[in-house]
């Protein structure tokens, strides 16, 4: 089928001193607090309730912790789940660091030069680590933060020194970008836009995972996922899409950490996206659904190793 594709032993022993003067106390123990629920709204009858029904059991008996985001145009439709949890971004920045390029390119009245243009094509469509730290560099955190707060970003918070894969962010935050990314506004140009959603849409093959799973052939899907394992929190990772036609004009922003694999949280992501893909858009007999092949390697690391 084709398919558009357009990460002190004194003061202890002190303290265990004191606690030994001190007669026990047994005190009650707290109830468990309950998991954030997803929450939907939306102008057409009817769907809200579906999408946080069919979210909710694609979640089901999942472990790990997992943040969602979902804004349908079209039918003014939102969904959030645990929207201001921070994240360590991994490769999921890059779509930032494009971003803040072709801002910074649009104020000083410029077009990109020819390195650029290689290094930001390599960047989003292989994910190439060399050429985001190139121009993470080049940009540096002036007019990194200087695009994060034209963007209205407030909550990322962009990664020390050369650890771009360690920026926060949330998904309400990279729902905006998204949003940004794919209407007209004042903060980004209209071939910006053109140039973002065209490098998503040309991301390899090995890397259309996430959250295009379930999107019915007939719309067209722009991707950039970002793949990360720390020694806490395990793997963390993550899938921003946009998705256009068949009527519709949404994104998708799925974030997850405390995965025990890579394959794990992917897997997880796909849960959700399949099912908001089936649940916003109806497929006519003979229009398939796109269903990943592949993934890349567990190896790939998606910031520089720390010291």
């Amino acid at each position: 089928m084709t398919h558009r594709i357009s990460g002190r032993a004194g003061l202890l022993a002190a303290g265990l001193s004191a606690a030994l003067l001190v007669p026990a106390v047994t005190a009650a123990t707290p109830a468990a607090a309950a998991p954030p629920a997803v929450s939907c709204t939306s102008g057409k009858a009817g769907l809200a309730a579906k999408l946080t029904k069919d979210i909710t059991a694609a979640l089901n008996n999942r472990k790990g912790t997992v943040a969602v985001g979902l804004y349908d145009r079209s039918t003014d439709t939102t969904c959030t789940l645990r929207a201001t949890a921070a994240y360590d971004s991994a490769s999921t920045v890059k779509v930032t660091v494009l971003a803040t390029l072709l801002w910074d390119a649009k104020k000083h009245n410029r077009y990109l030069t020819g390195t650029e243009t290689r290094l930001a094509t390599a960047m989003i469509t292989k994910s190439d680590n060399d050429a985001t730290s190139t121009l993470w560099k080049q940009l540096g955190p002036t007019k990194i933060k200087g695009f994060l707060a034209a963007a209205k970003m407030t909550a990322t918070k962009p990664g020390s020194g050369r650890y771009w894969g360690l920026t926060q962010e949330n998904v309400t935050d990279e729902q905006k970008l998204l949003k940004l990314v794919t209407a007209k506004n004042g903060v980004l140009s209209d071939n910006s836009r053109a140039y973002i959603l065209k490098l998503m849409g040309q991301v390899i093959s090995s890397q259309r995972w996430g959250t295009p799973a379930g999107a019915p052939s007939s719309v067209a899907v722009h991707v950039k996922n970002g793949w990360l394992e720390r020694a806490t929190h395990g793997w963390r990772v993550h899938s921003l899409g946009t998705f256009n036609g068949a009527g519709h004009d949404y994104m998708i922003s799925v974030l997850t950490q405390d995965n025990s694999t890579m394959g794990y949280g992917v897997t997880t992501i796909q849960n959700v996206s399949k099912a908001i893909h089936k649940d916003l858009v109806a497929v006519k007999a003979g229009v398939a659904r796109y269903t990943p092949t592949s993934r890349p390697s567990e190896a790939f690391v998606a910031v520089p190793p720390q010291g």
